[in-house]
């Protein structure tokens, strides 16, 4: 299988920007990695392994990111608005700085991309559609962890509120974001099993059902856990359907 590094200086992030793509050809498909992950968790982890039928047979080609605002809020070592910060200027990053690699990559200035990722990863995923769904066409959340207020200790800024899906969505104007949105599709697959919370999938799909946004709940029920062996299972499953 085909690998490839990228890396660049970037002054959007704290640190250098790297990503790595497996793959040769197919549909561009953003994995975000977990809370403390890095741009090799997917692959350290199985994920790519268990997408290799679909890179191979050129179906899809897989791209992965640092994890950068999450590492920063789980490191407790950062005030709550820099984290904040970071995590807003991570989704200015990946607009406009990833996706355009990406189509460089792909050679095709337009082509839509397919975002995905499992518990902080699922809420990169999503926040990155519904902030830019000029350039992703859809997301396929796993497990999400969706609700990132916890992490405020009482304090609130813009930084926090327009990287946050369950809060700037619902205040959505009519216009071309909120138009393009209704045309894209956002999948919130959990489980029910240990360190599962599904509260947080439906919380999310009412915010987005209440704008019109398309959306499914898909519970896997409660032998389903909150770790690896289940989005190993999941994402083959909803990438073969739409690659």
């Amino acid at each position: 299988m085909r690998k490839d590094w990228f890396g660049w200086q970037t002054h959007r992030l704290p640190r250098d920007a790297r990503v790595v793509r497996w793959g040769h050809y197919g549909r561009p498909v953003l994995v975000f990695p977990t809370a403390g992950g890095d741009c090799e968790e997917v692959e350290r982890q199985g994920l790519i392994g268990a997408l290799s039928g679909l890179i191979d047979s050129g179906r899809i080609k897989v791209y992965s990111i640092d994890g950068v605002p999450g590492q920063h809020w789980i490191s407790r070592q950062h005030s709550p608005a820099y984290c904040s910060l970071v995590q807003n200027r991570f989704h200015d990053y990946v607009y406009e700085e990833v996706v355009p690699l990406i189509r460089s990559d792909c050679v095709s200035a337009g082509i839509e991309i397919v975002t995905t990722g499992a518990s902080f990863g699922a809420f990169y995923a999503v926040t990155a559609l519904c902030r830019h769904p000029d350039a992703f066409s859809m997301a396929l959340g796993m497990s999400g962890t969706y609700d990132l207020t916890r992490y405020l200790q009482g304090t609130w800024n813009d930084d926090f509120y327009f990287s946050s899906p369950l809060h700037f969505v619902p205040n959505l104007g009519e216009g071309w974001q909120l138009d393009t949105l209704r045309r894209r599709w956002i999948v919130l697959a959990t489980g029910s099993g240990r360190w599962e919370d599904p509260g947080d999938s439906w919380r999310l799909a009412g915010v987005l059902g209440a704008k019109g946004i398309p959306n499914r709940v898909d519970d896997w029920g409660p032998g389903v856990d909150h770790d690896w062996p289940t989005w190993l299972a999941m994402l083959p499953k909803y990438l073969a359907e739409v690659a």
